[in-house]
């Protein structure tokens, strides 16, 4: 396509009539990938007899196809931009930025970045002396400006040839008398350029003290100078883009960034600690008289804009910490806290203008990080809590005394002239110092006296954003302890009216104060009843508004009520998924709205996380929410949900656990997991392990069995590309072993063919790790299978002829040991006793697959290992039982003791709270992922780290029985082998044998009593407490004086009625046992059995009748009916 032809097809781009346009968008996609296509569009950019509205189409369109092909991410896809058109534009585009307005300018800019980023040094050597050359061309000035703002490599070698002359540039602007507009557009790149070059640290020319100063003298000049009244246009939003205040705003930058990087002596490093110096003596009190002077303007109702605001706010603040700064601060502190920083905290004509024309923006600003970020009013709140936290002696409670005015002069006012905005101020002000003055004296003693009279009246007002202020202030005091419940409860009711409130931002700021009431309501009767109605307000509102701290309330609301969310969660789940597509769909359409609706998007599903949760331990529930949940998972398990896949997998991960069984539904989303885990979301799978554990763990005939998709094949087709990937690191892999023991230990005797080829990829990743977790984990591969098949798997590594090397390996890593003493590998308790399975597994082999000498080594090293797990487990219940006894004696409702709260210059401990979800780690701590840490520091090593809540099919696998029975076999099945063995052993190994022996013989005992423990536990649990009324009433029919034993054989009642819904019936031997191990007396006879077996009956008998169960219930009950009468 000619220049000419092009011209007309971006003119019909701007057409009016849909098809004319259509077919020329058409023309342009068939067209842009020709030769020359974007030599032509720089052309008709720069052509000035063009049609601007031609040119400004032509360079978005250049902009954008630059962007997204002059170099592709993807290092496979074709270049589609012919390098001589790449030469072309490279040569032309710097000089044709000059000519240009700045309409075009700034996507040409954009182009030239992109260009820079992509090409420079390499392809485009000629750049630096070009920017060089025509920084000392008058009228290249600003192409030569521009292309220095973005480019940073190498940053030494631009500043060292560019920022001499761009002083000298700055040095010859700014003395010019009644500057045009242009003249304030080359300041801004200057000071773009500046601010870039100091952003990470100062480059060497700047330590010049004379070069500095010649740099500070300018932009102080530049700073202190009015900025022209002509030409400042009218419109708010254009006044704020305007030249100089852009000027001014840039410069600040730069100070700020000084200041708080460069010139704070904690922050640096030796060789820079004289520029901090130098810089707080000849500069920090300076800038501060600059931006105080600019500050008068809020005082005299003069204009700065908000950024600028926020700029001098950041500074004044950090300069509240410092001692020189703070004593030039001292004498106008009152000014600057009640003339300057008050007003701004107070509700003005901005925020009535959108409360009224557009409140969702109103909620969206008011809760929006970003906005925080340069906003005045979050400013000057920081400002305020900063000076009472720092230099809170005379300045708390002058503030305060300040504010009690403005109530009392709000009080005494009325209606007409009420200082409506003030006491908004006021109450934010109140809002704001809440930590502050829940730990002081004597402000702590009357803050509920201050919320009952000048809060709780707000909740009626007819002003609106006083009853949003009143709610949030509310909000801020839900946790102070009440001396009057009543008040406490009249607040939070008046907070839940506010869900109905006629105003949306009413609402909202009700629904984010309800979160801390539900939080600190001691007695969840004050919610129960209207709990429903509650819900449903609170979807109400945010099918209204999209934002994450909604939902923060939702999880606050489900954590406090937990099972009780049970009727509620499929309505909660499917009005959150309904409000996670409205969230996803805005997002998509609306870019503006992107990171909004998908912080929105993120926190209902972590909303939904925290409803499976709750109800985790009803599982019959989850099969109903499962529909609701599988097309949000479809959809997101793909590479459209990266943004909230790790909420997603959270999700699954619940979904997999809970439910009664896997359904095949959820099987579907298998191959999702798996194809994102071969292409893309590697950064993913310490969290898709949880899931796919979960499946083989739960699914195992599914996993098994299926052919249609074979899971089995993809999960080795993952596995053995992420293993054999030479650029993986150690720590991107550790999933990976992990999954193959998952496999072995759940699939036994079903998957032998698997052994050979997961050996081979485990001891190839063997060879190559470094790090020693991973080492230990890729052992515990082959102590797996040894488990599983030892004489398989010995006979596999035979085959390999590894079995040599891969045992002296083992064993030296099992005798390796730190400085400290503890054990180098191998440290947690699941590591210890999976080898201890595996080694013990060898032993049971025949004598001609280990010779003796073998044997010995594996014996001893089974020993010791036995021996270091038993040591590990007894302290790991004694640290258990210590923490319980601290977690008993701690009071939550406690309150922190007053703190001292004039500590001038002392740095207080801030709070670290994050929010972040814990629900995924229960589940990772109950499947035994937890997330690993290198700990290759002799001094940082713990013997008795993570993993420990694991759970698998060995957990109910003693390894000390194990290890006994298996040389009780030998013994038995080859008692020569087994006493060549013995005598072996010198006195230590005999010793150490002896005690495990006796060991697991306690073992055997104690694990009888745990599982009659359990299975009472379980019986009480499943019970209503009114279950036992009637066991209590038919006491009467023992008498007192055998009460004692009637409890014993209470317990026997309690696992006949267990066995109604059991499908094993106990022996009645058994039965006998069970009697004769739970009664107080050693010597319980048949005889003293029959004789109160009567009793029994008819107590266990009327228990059934009392409760009404069906038949079939009854029937068993009859049998056990006549098993009694036989042996009575």
């Amino acid at each position: 396509m000619d220049l000419q032809s092009l011209a007309v097809v971006l003119r019909a781009a701007l057409s009016h009539v849909p098809e004319e346009r259509k077919a020329a968008e058409a023309s342009l996609t068939q067209f842009q990938y020709t030769p020359q296509h974007l030599v032509r569009l720089l052309q008709i950019i720069v052509d000035g007899n063009c049609d601007m509205a031609v040119r400004q189409f032509a360079s978005i369109h250049f902009k954008n196809f630059v962007g997204k092909n002059w170099s592709p991410t993807d290092p496979e896809e074709k270049h589609i931009i012919p390098e001589s058109d790449k030469s072309m534009v490279r040569e032309n585009i710097l000089g044709f930025v000059t000519q240009l307005p700045p309409l075009l300018r700034a996507q040409l800019g954009e182009s030239i970045k992109t260009l820079i980023l992509a090409d420079y040094p390499e392809q485009w050597p000629s750049l630096l002396p070009w920017v060089t050359h025509n920084l000392e061309s008058q009228d290249q000035i600003f192409g030569a400006l521009f292309k220095s703002e973005d480019e940073r490599i190498p940053l030494y070698q631009i500043v060292d040839e560019c920022f001499p002359r761009l002083l000298n540039i700055l040095r010859n602007l700014v003395p010019i008398s009644n500057p045009p507009i242009e003249v304030a557009d080359l300041i801004k790149l200057i000071c773009k350029i500046f601010w870039s070059s100091i952003y990470l640290e100062i480059p060497k020319q700047l330590f010049d003290p004379n070069v500095f100063n010649t740099w500070m003298i300018l932009f102080l000049n530049l700073l202190e100078r009015p900025v022209p009244v002509e030409g400042q246009p009218l419109d708010p939003d254009a006044r704020k883009s305007w030249g100089w205040w852009k000027v001014k705003k840039w410069i600040i930058h730069i100070l700020n960034r000084l200041y708080t990087r460069f010139a704070d002596m904690k922050l640096q490093r030796p060789e820079s600690k004289a520029f901090a110096q130098m810089f707080q003596k000849n500069y920090a009190g300076k800038i501060l008289g600059c931006h105080l002077q600019l500050l008068n303007a809020i005082r005299t109702g003069g204009y700065l804009p908000d950024r600028v605001i926020n700029l001098i706010l950041q500074y004044l603040t950090n300069s509240v910490t410092k001692n020189s700064m703070y004593q030039l601060m001292q004498p106008q502190i009152d000014i600057i806290l009640f003339e300057i920083i008050f007003p701004l905290m107070c509700f003005n004509d901005s925020d009535q203008m959108l409360w009224d024309e557009d409140p969702h923006e109103y909620v969206r600003k008011g809760y929006d990080i970003i906005e925080d970020l340069y906003s005045p009013r979050t400013a000057a709140m920081d400002f305020v809590s900063e000076l009472v936290r720092k230099r809170g002696k005379g300045n708390l409670q002058k503030f305060v005394h300040f504010i009690v005015e403005i109530f009392m002069r709000y009080n005494e006012a009325s209606i007409e002239v009420k200082p409506y905005r003030q006491k908004d101020g006021a109450l934010l002000a109140i809002g704001t110092l809440c930590d502050r003055l829940k730990q002081t004296e004597p402000y702590k003693a009357e803050l509920e006296r201050m919320l009952v009279q000048h809060v709780f009246p707000e909740f009626s007002s007819h002003v609106g954003h006083l009853r949003a202020k009143a709610a949030w202030v509310a909000g801020q005091y839900a946790h102070i302890n009440f001396s009057d419940q009543n008040n406490f409860r009249k607040a939070m009711h008046c907070v839940i009216s506010g869900l109905r409130d006629p105003e949306l931002p009413v609402r909202v700021d009700s629904v984010f104060a309800l979160r801390s009431f539900v939080e600190a309501c001691k007695d969840l009767d004050e919610i129960r009843p209207i709990l429903p109605q509650l819900l449903d307000e609170f979807f109400k509102l945010m099918s209204e508004v999209e934002n994450e701290d909604l939902v923060f309330t939702l999880e606050t609301i489900v954590d406090k009520f937990g099972e009780e969310m049970a009727p509620y969660a499929l309505g909660l789940c499917q009005s959150l998924a309904a409000a996670f597509w409205r969230c996803m769909a805005s997002s998509e359409a609306d870019e503006e709205v992107e990171d909004t609706g998908a912080l929105a998007a993120v926190g209902c599903l972590r909303a939904i996380s925290t409803i499976l949760e709750s109800i985790s331990s009803l599982p019959h529930l989850f099969p109903q929410i499962e529909p609701t949940l599988l097309p949000i998972l479809r959809r997101m398990l793909t590479s459209d949900g990266q943004d909230v896949y790790e909420e997603v997998l959270e999700i699954v991960s619940y979904m997999t656990f809970y439910s009664p069984t896997i359904s095949l539904e959820m099987w579907g989303l298998w191959p999702l997991m798996m194809e994102a885990l071969n292409d893309w979301a590697i950064d993913f799978f310490e969290n898709i392990l949880v899931p796919l554990d979960n499946y083989i763990s739960r699914g195992t005939d599914q996993f098994i069995a299926c052919k249609d998709p074979d899971y089995q094949q993809s999960l080795w087709r993952a596995l053995s590309s992420i293993m054999t990937d030479q650029n993986m690191e150690d720590s991107d892999i550790i999933p990976a072993p992990k999954l193959i023991e998952v496999v072995f230990q759940n699939c036994k005797g079903q998957v032998d063919h698997w052994i050979e080829p997961y050996l081979r990829l485990t001891i190839d990743r063997l060879r190559r790790a470094v790090k020693p977790y991973l080492r230990c984990l890729l052992v515990q591969v082959i102590a797996n299978t040894l488990y599983y098949n030892p004489s398989l798997t010995l006979g596999t590594l035979h085959k390999l002829g590894v079995s040599t090397e891969i045992f002296n390996l083992w064993f030296g890593m099992l005798q390796q040991v730190k400085k400290s003493g503890i054990r180098a590998n191998f440290k947690r308790e699941h590591d210890k006793k999976v080898c201890c399975l595996g080694l013990t597994s060898l032993i049971s082999l025949p004598a001609n697959h280990i010779p003796p000498e073998a044997l010995e080594r594996i014996f001893k090293a089974t020993l010791e290992l036995l021996v270091s797990y038993k040591d590990q487990v007894a302290e790991s219940k004694r640290e258990n039982e210590a923490a319980a006894e601290d977690l008993d004696g701690f009071d939550g409702d406690e309150e922190d003791e007053d703190i001292e709260s004039d500590k001038e210059m002392g740095y207080d401990d801030e709070d670290g709270d994050e929010v972040s979800s814990v629900n995924l780690q229960k589940l990772r701590e109950a499947r035994g992922f937890q997330p690993h840490y290198d700990d290759d520091d002799d001094d940082s090593d713990d013997d008795f780290s993570d993993d420990e809540e694991l759970q698998s099919p060995i957990d109910e696998v003693d390894p000390f029985i194990f290890f006994v029975d298996t040389i009780q076999a030998m013994q038995a099945s080859d008692p020569a082998r087994f006493q060549s063995l013995m005598q072996t052993l010198d006195f230590r190994y005999q010793a150490l044998a002896n005690g495990l022996a006796q060991h697991a013989e306690e073992r055997k005992v104690e694990i009888e009593k745990e599982k009659l423990e359990k299975a009472m536990s379980y019986f009480l649990q499943a019970w209503p407490s009114c279950f036992w009324r009637p066991i209590l009433r038919h006491t009467v029919v023992l008498g007192r004086s055998r009460l004692s034993s009637f409890l014993q054989w209470v317990m026997v009642g309690a696992i006949l009625i267990l066995t109604l819904f059991s499908s094993k019936v106990p022996s009645p031997f058994w039965l006998m046992d069970v009697c004769c191990r739970t009664s107080p007396s050693p010597k319980v006879t048949a005889t003293s059995f029959r004789k109160v077996s009567k009793c029994r009956v008819y107590m266990i008998g009327q228990l059934l009748v009392d409760y009404q169960y069906d038949s079939r219930d009854m029937c068993s009950f009859f049998f056990w009916v006549e098993f009694w009468s036989s042996i009575c």
